[in-house]
């Protein structure tokens, strides 16, 4: 899903991108429910990543809960990060007292049901709202058997991982300096979680992209890369 954008990066940098156990190409046969139960081992599956390619001082991008993921990474091990970037991404997706995350528990929990009784029904009728670029079929359809493609037990667990995981008290201890990026129209990650992340994240950045769904990465590659090389730039003018 990062081709587009990793191909930019190749000539000048050293490029990783991998899949989380349980997806893509990945041994699903080391996916572990208990030890998956949190995304906190999916943070330090990232860092064994890093340990073994003996990779330091890294500009990491995540995408939705990839974006939660290297957060957690780099408040573990700041050692290893230079400056991390979130797109699309949110602490908590749940409606909580005075925070909007955008869901209320019962929308969730039919959401999840909806998955647990059907995958492909569930990918049917989501991957078309979270990309939300309906004069562009192709990219719906890429995403639909994207969600089909993973076995339907792991990826019901680590959507309910996802869903009704609540890491805001974990955006204050971030120190590496990071971009939080969304989307003018994301039914996911909404301006106001973007807003509070910011808000919670000491000397974070925060970019409003000017592109619709919650996958630019793949409608609007160009936007999210011009948006990273502006913000890797300024923050290296800012840290000599």
């Amino acid at each position: 899903m990062w081709r587009h954008i990793a191909r930019h990066f190749e000539a000048s940098r050293k490029v990783v991108t991998f899949d989380h156990v349980g997806s893509g190409k990945s041994d699903r046969h080391v996916y572990d429910r208990a030890r998956y139960a949190t995304l906190h081992a999916y943070a330090d599956d990232f860092i064994e990543i890093l340990e073994a390619g003996e990779l330091t001082g890294v500009d990491a991008i995540g995408h939705s809960v990839g974006g939660m993921i290297t957060l957690l990474a780099a408040g573990k091990r700041p050692d290893l990060f230079n400056r991390i970037m979130m797109l699309g991404s949110s602490p908590c997706y749940l409606n909580l007292g005075g925070y909007q995350g955008g869901f209320d528990r019962e929308g969730i929990e039919e959401l999840l049901a909806f998955l647990e009784m059907s995958l492909q029904g569930w990918s049917s009728y989501l991957a078309p709202l979270v990309m939300a670029n309906a004069d562009r079929p192709e990219l719906t359809a890429e995403l639909e058997n994207y969600f089909v493609s993973n076995d339907p037990d792991i990826m019901h667990d680590f959507a309910r991982v996802i869903f009704l995981s609540d890491h805001r008290a974990d955006l204050a201890a971030v120190t590496t300096p990071a971009l939080i990026m969304q989307c003018r129209d994301d039914i996911i990650s909404p301006p106001q979680v973007g807003e509070f992340m910011q808000a919670q994240i000491r000397g974070s950045d925060r970019v409003l992209l000017n592109t619709q769904g919650h996958y630019p990465h793949l409608s609007d590659p160009d936007a999210v890369r011009e948006a990273m090389i502006a913000w890797l730039g300024e923050a290296a003018q800012k840290a000599a």
